[in-house]
């Protein structure tokens, strides 16, 4: 671990919110310009040209909107819970890095005498120490753990929302709510063990450095990428996984009773996972700030910082515009076809998925082989599905009765 130091790491934080708080804010104008674009109309264009400062008129009502309390409610849950949602969502951006960073030193092989070792690991870590890490908390072997760690709390904010509010439909839409991002947090992490093993760490540095010299994990593990988009998709609550608060429905679930700005902070928790998963997507399977050899185009460290954070933050930007864009293309899967998917089909193939892995790192086989592997387990989980007519969209909302189909007609 790199010396402890108060204002180094005071001033990446100050930079990390300064930049996740303006883009959750232009995220929401991008979410309404982008569904306008596809729905064939304009969006917002009045507050500002273009419509560019509406993300400051929606901010100032948070703050200046009324926030009533509901009669009965349990005060200290109801005003906890959206704060532990926006807490945890930014607590796991403590190890995500933002540019060109090292991984820290491994432990030196086995078979070098012990002072040898000590000294040529004390080096490194000397080495290590004096670089810049664009990173709130480097060095971080559990740097994955700690992020689905923290990702898995947000299940208390949905649970204290709904429990605390008062309402039934505000505490059934919670119990639905943590059963869909329970569910899928087995997928979500039973994804990212084949890209573990591969590296032999958990560190996401010493992922990004692998993917650099190896080639990008979606490359030869797709399976484990789309199983991991997909459950992330699920986390975040965003189409077609938005059970938790449902358009269609006449009441928003946990979220029923909150408005004003304590809405706002649910929303803000919700937008910067986007931003969160969107990074970890980019850095576990599309190389981080590798880009085929471009990121080593300068010499300089500084203009080199500026090129590895402009690679990362495009791959970012594409995964958030990803999200926009499926919201608005594929529609809301019922709940039933929602937890089918996870239990039936996703953690099955998870499962077969680091199988597989595990037998191309055993037998030595190539990476190739795992590609292959991937498409193969995708390809038949589809046969099975269609010719079985099992697959989670299958599943006949309800028999209609003869007596019912008569009187229709």
């Amino acid at each position: 671990m790199p010396t402890f130091d108060w204002l180094v790491t005071l001033l990446i934080i100050a930079g990390v919110i300064l930049v996740v708080l303006p883009t959750v804010g232009y995220l929401t104008l991008g979410e309404r310009k982008v569904s306008a674009w596809i729905q064939d109309r304009i969006g917002p264009n009045r507050v500002g040209p273009l419509g560019l400062l509406q993300p400051l008129a929606d901010g100032g009502k948070f703050f200046l909107k009324e926030a009533p309390i509901p009669k009965g409610v349990d005060r200290l849950f109801y005003l906890l819970a959206p704060a532990v949602a926006m807490a945890v969502a930014l607590c796991a951006l403590a190890v995500v890095p933002w540019g060109g960073t090292t991984p820290p030193p491994a432990p030196t092989p086995v078979g070098v005498s012990a002072a040898s070792a000590v000294d040529a690991f004390n080096v490194e870590q000397a080495k290590y120490a004096a670089e810049f890490q664009s990173v709130i908390a480097p060095g971080l072997d559990v740097g994955i753990l700690y992020v689905f760690a923290l990702g898995s709390l947000a299940v208390y904010a949905v649970i204290l929302g709904g429990y605390s509010s008062n309402n039934k439909y505000s505490l059934l839409g919670s119990l639905r709510s943590s059963a869909q991002i329970i569910s899928y947090e087995i997928p979500l992490a039973m994804s990212v063990v084949g890209v573990i093993l591969f590296v032999g760490s958990m560190n996401i540095e010493a992922v990004v450095k692998y993917q650099a010299t190896h080639g990008w994990f979606v490359a030869f593990q797709p399976l484990a990428f789309l199983l991991f988009m997909t459950s992330v998709y699920a986390e975040c609550n965003r189409l077609p996984f938005d059970l938790p608060e449902a358009e269609q429905e006449l009441v928003g679930g946990y979220l029923t009773e909150y408005g004003s700005l304590n809405f706002g902070m649910f929303m803000l928790g919700e937008y910067t996972h986007m931003i969160t998963t969107s990074l970890l997507m980019s850095l576990l399977f599309f190389g981080g700030w590798s880009c085929f050899g471009l990121e080593d185009s300068f010499a300089d460290p500084l203009w080199a910082f500026v090129l590895k954070a402009g690679i990362l933050a495009a791959k970012m930007f594409f995964f958030l515009f990803l999200y926009l864009v499926i919201r608005w293309t594929i529609p809301r899967f019922r709940f039933d076809q929602l937890m089918t998917l996870a239990w039936k089909v996703m953690i099955p193939l998870s499962i077969l998925h680091l199988l597989a892995a595990m037998l191309v790192l055993e037998f030595k086989a190539p990476t190739w082989a795992l590609s292959v592997a991937s498409v193969g387990l995708f390809v038949a989980a589809g046969v099975i599905a269609v010719a079985t007519d099992s697959g989670p969209n299958n599943t006949p909302r309800r028999k209609v009765k003869p007596v019912m189909a008569a009187a229709a007609v």
